[in-house]
């Protein structure tokens, strides 16, 4: 992760009107012409190589959290949906610039408080209705005035005062303050006379009708609970129908069974849980038709502590131990674990030590604490902090509190990630050799332990959008449960009431210098706090069949991943190979292309009972 590319917030903000359609770009894109190296230009609408359909199958490491754009959270599902909706804006492939989407334009008032935003009219949805502004007001008051359509993306809209639609092509945002994301809401715009009809949106998956409607460059066609998304390309996208007919994900959870599933060309694409292991990469370097890349993530993959579980109303609950509440012991934890050995022997040069809280990919907002400040690894102050916090050795060598119990904790890992079964027999020899024992718990599904707040530590991390608002919001108060228990937006408990009053300057801030600069503060807080301990930011290491994907757009497009991107570029741009092969079966094994059937197909294989609510989404899992 050595290249950084400047994030979208580092523009010129807040001007009174922004008119991002830039006129060559309009041009182009009017034209439906194709601009040589441009992702962003309409899809040729030739015939395919192979003189028909064909499909594109990707192993992932996820199960569908829900199909639900208030619900999910997890990247498999948040990543069909930038396929299935179109939001108001999108990024650029190439540098992350804000760019239209459903949106060709937008204005704001002079006091910032009132935006506009003109709706393309080109965008339909696959029934045939016109996608139009009351749909974008229908979602935003939708998710406004109901807590459970807030689920997944309330923060974007908590500031909202009133939403309304103009005209079929005016959309109108009123604020109670400045908001700076408002050429970022990262929120799929649904249609109003098919959701309107849901009646409890914090239950509802959108899993029980197909098609699914929807105006993205993919249909959703069909899904099977662990086991495939169906789609189907969108050949009335405005932007161009993708070149794949069929997009096929598909779960495995063993990783080598996905990466063994791409030599054979049951797959064409694997991405890992959500990076292959080196050895992995190293394996398929050298294989047929088959390319790697290995290039700058937009994730940190980090070390959490539970602070105490509590709601919005500060009710408590859980039973994370309560050592962890001491500040000590939680930056003794952290000065035991040898940063430098994750990076060498786990991630075995694949990532670059972690340090604050935003990748470096992004560097206006990427900051480092200083000498004095830094939590670096030493753990004989590890041990002289414990002794302060009043955990000492017994003659055993084990740690104990005034209570005589010994210092033992529990650490929830993923049991499809093997950084965390690794790193976790890390941690039990540097922490044991502090006398504290560690228990790893690796589990399939962490989502009902975590939202009870039953855990000590745990893997944690998050896929980073250009604009940072999100993934800083997860640590506000606001972002608690309202219910014990509840899943809900916060990431890891945590509630400060100084983090939380840098959190609204930043959102309030235009000037792209100060915006910045205040989130930096922001990370140096959660940084001083001691409940996050960002240990990597991981390449994003993932590799494809030459002889079924021709060529395919990376985000950033220099150097960039293909799996997880802030937009669908990879999956929309990508190009059959000729003779390309691919497998849509539910769960067989076939080659074989599908001809003329076009459905694009996401796949999650494994068997399961669907939740009410959605599994845990943290780390690798969430945009």
């Amino acid at each position: 992760m050595v290249t950084r590319f400047p994030p979208r917030s580092s523009r010129p903000r807040g001007r009174l009107r922004i008119l991002l359609a830039s006129g060559a770009a309009s041009l182009a894109l009017a034209a439906g012409s194709v601009v040589p190296g441009n992702p962003l230009a309409p899809a040729p609408q030739e015939a395919h190589a192979d003189g028909g359909g064909s499909t594109l199958t990707v192993a992932v490491a996820q199960s569908v959290d829900s199909l639900s754009p208030f619900l999910a959270q997890r990247l498999v599902s948040t990543s069909v949906h930038r396929l299935m909706y179109d939001y108001l804006t999108n990024y650029d492939a190439k540098d992350n610039r804000t760019i239209p989407g459903l949106a060709t334009k937008w204005e704001t008032s002079a006091d910032k408080l009132t935006w506009t935003y003109t709706i393309r009219s080109d965008s339909k949805w696959s029934d045939g209705e016109k996608a139009t502004a009351e749909d974008a007001a229908w979602t935003f008051n939708t998710m406004m005035t109901d807590e459970g359509a807030a689920t997944s993306n309330g923060s974007f809209v908590s500031n909202f005062k009133k939403v309304t639609a103009t005209g079929p092509d005016k959309l109108v945002v009123e604020l109670k303050q400045p908001q700076a994301t408002m050429t970022a809401l990262d929120v799929p715009i649904v249609p109003k006379h098919v959701w309107e009809k849901v009646g409890d949106f914090s239950k509802f998956n959108n899993d029980t009708k197909f098609p699914i409607v929807g105006n993205g460059p993919f249909i959703l066609t069909d899904y099977k609970v662990d086991s495939y998304v169906k789609l189907k390309a969108n050949k009335d996208f405005w932007r161009g129908a993708p070149k794949f007919d069929e997009l096929v994900f598909r779960y495995y959870k063993d990783q080598d069974a996905a990466v063994a599933a791409l030599r054979k060309g049951e797959v064409s694409f694997v991405a890992g849980s959500p990076s292959l292991t080196p050895a992995q990469a190293d394996s398929l370097k050298s294989a047929d038709n088959i390319k790697v890349n290995d290039a700058p993530g937009r994730r940190f993959y980090a070390l959490a502590t539970n602070p105490g579980a509590q709601t919005k109303d500060g009710k408590k609950f859980g039973d994370g131990h309560v050592a962890l509440q001491d500040q000590k012991v939680r930056q003794a934890l952290f000065m035991a674990v040898d940063r430098t050995a994750i990076i060498d022997k786990v991630f075995q040069g694949h990532a670059i030590e972690g340090e604050g809280y935003i990748p470096p990919r992004y560097d206006s907002y990427f900051w480092k604490p200083s000498a004095e400040q830094k939590l670096a690894y030493d753990p004989a102050k590890a041990a002289a902090l414990l002794d302060e916090a009043g955990y000492r050795k017994n003659g055993a060598g084990k740690r104990t509190g005034k209570d005589g119990k010994p210092l033992d904790f529990r650490i929830l890992c993923h049991a499809t990630d093997p950084n965390d079964k690794a790193i976790g027999k890390y941690l039990q020899e540097w922490w044991g050799e502090l006398g504290i024992g560690l228990k790893v718990d690796c589990l399939d599904n962490v989502s009902d332990p975590w939202y009870a707040g039953e855990y000590d530590l745990a893997f944690d991390g998050w896929s980073v959008n250009p604009d940072p608002d999100f993934v800083m919001s997860i640590h506000t108060c606001a972002a608690l449960p309202a219910k014990a228990k509840e899943s809900a937006a916060t990431d890891n408990f945590i509630c400060d009431k100084q983090y939380d009053a840098l959190y609204a300057k930043q959102l309030a801030e235009y000037d792209p210098a100060k915006r910045a600069d205040l989130v930096k503060q922001m990370e140096s807080r959660l940084y001083d706090l001691g409940y996050m301990n960002v240990m990597a930011y991981p390449n994003a290491v993932e590799a494809y069949r030459t002889d079924q994907i021709k060529s395919i757009t990376t985000m950033p497009s220099a150097a960039g991943n293909i799996y997880g991107q802030d937009g669908y570029w990879s999956w929309w741009s990508a190009v059959p190979a000729a003779g390309a092969s691919g497998d849509s079966s539910d769960g067989g094994s076939s080659t074989g292309v599908l001809i003329g059937v076009g459905v694009a197909v996401v796949v999650l294989a494994g068997g399961g009972l669907l939740f009410a609510m959605r599994r845990r989404s943290t780390a690798e899992d969430r945009e």
